[in-house]
């Protein structure tokens, strides 16, 4: 084990040296390591800076420090065995990541889902939603100075997570959502506490705004600050709150709709360059805020109008789809996030691919990064809600 530890150090080490000899300074120009522990990095991520001073040249990304092999894992466990996995794809929004591969296998498996469980697939993902975003935004503030945001969407989010917990039994990581429905029915008085929290929380994103999304300072901050036009979202695959913030009006809920959705009445928020630039920091800020607005307006819908009946279809304890591939995509906090699923008529997947959209993101960073203060990264990584675990796999 010792040996197996000293010999993955010596390969980071040669591959960062080889990543240096790639980017070898000119006159002027410094090397500068951010990361990978540096706090306003969103996990275990490096950058390695091209500088001149405070000015950026370029930031090129070093990912890999997070990589578990979990697609591999996914061909070497049975299907349901694989449910609890995925909510290590992205554990603040885990719940998408369980109803993608479950939404992947029923298709391969022919299995029906009933709409209750439909229903409460979209109450848990929405809530899920809003605690990702909350995060989000809140240590996006946090990382450019302004501590207090995010203690107010902490608390939140705790609020949330309470709601989570009474819902499922868990906080982060769920298994809630399984193939062929989800594991427990939300009664009458859980509803009941889901919206009197509801009622309790949109003012609080009012008073959130006052605070922090109109401060002037927090605008000057990020208004113009890296922008991305519609063109490049679109060349650099974004998905997502990143993509509609460049203008681009695509949600995977509305556009490819699955469950549910398209029973429920709810607007897809874009940038408009709020104080600045279409598509700028501030933009992809703004959006997120509105996206929370969003999932509130389904929840009360969801909550009003769902049907009575079974919460898990009649699925076998050991399943074996039939020969065959089969994709699915959900939109996760995120962005779009995408599961391939392939069988081979065993209980095992023959493979099990997942493109998610951190790792899309972490992509244009380079090309963003050129010319910027060293001190506008932090805000350009903060606002494209790259989380660690989704880059890596």
């Amino acid at each position: 084990m010792q040996q197996r530890k000293i010999a993955m150090v010596k390969q980071e080490l040669k591959d960062l040296h080889e990543l240096k000899q790639l980017y070898q300074p000119v006159a002027d120009e410094m090397l500068v390591n951010m990361g990978p522990q540096h706090p306003s990095t969103h996990g275990v991520l490096n950058f390695l800076l091209v500088t001149d001073g405070e000015v950026m040249h370029k930031a090129v990304a070093h990912v890999g420090y997070l990589h578990r092999g979990i697609e591999k894992i996914g061909e070497a466990v049975e299907y349901n065995g694989f449910v609890p996995f995925t909510d290590r794809v992205d554990y603040l929004a885990a719940m998408s990541a369980n109803q993608g591969f479950a939404m992947a296998v029923e298709k391969l498996a022919s299995i029906q889902v009933p709409e209750r469980a439909e229903y409460l697939r979209v109450i848990a993902t929405e809530l899920n939603r809003i605690a990702s975003h909350l995060v989000a935004n809140g240590a996006m503030a946090m990382d450019i100075g302004a501590f207090t945001p995010f203690v107010h969407w902490l608390k939140e989010r705790e609020f949330v997570n309470d709601l989570m917990e009474e819902l499922c039994g868990a906080r982060l990581t769920y298994n809630y959502i399984r193939i062929g429905g989800v594991a427990f029915d939300c009664g009458k008085e859980l509803a009941e506490k889901i919206v009197k929290w509801i009622d309790h929380f949109e003012p609080m994103v009012d008073e959130f705004d006052r605070l922090i999304t109109n401060n002037e300072i927090f605008v000057q901050r990020l208004a113009n600050v890296s922008p991305i036009s519609a063109e490049e979202a679109m060349s650099y695959n974004l998905v997502g709150p990143n993509l509609r913030a460049s203008g681009v009006d695509w949600d995977i809920r509305r556009d490819v709709p699955y469950s549910v959705y398209s029973k429920f009445d709810f607007k897809i928020p874009v940038g408009k360059g709020f104080r600045g630039t279409v598509g700028d920091c501030y933009d992809r800020f703004v959006l997120r805020i509105l996206e929370i607005r969003e999932s509130c307006k389904i929840l009360r819908q969801a909550l009003a109008t769902m049907p009575e009946g079974e919460i898990m279809a009649k699925v076998p304890k050991t399943i074996k789809p039939p020969k065959g591939e089969a994709i699915a995509r959900v939109e996760s906090a995120r962005g779009e996030l995408f599961y391939y699923v392939v069988s081979d008529g065993s209980s095992k997947p023959l493979r099990v691919k997942i493109r998610a959209g951190s790792f899309t993101a972490m992509s244009i960073i380079e090309h963003l990064s050129k010319g910027v203060m060293i001190a506008d990264l932090v805000a350009i990584i903060g606002s494209l809600d790259v989380v660690a675990p989704e880059v890596d796999r």
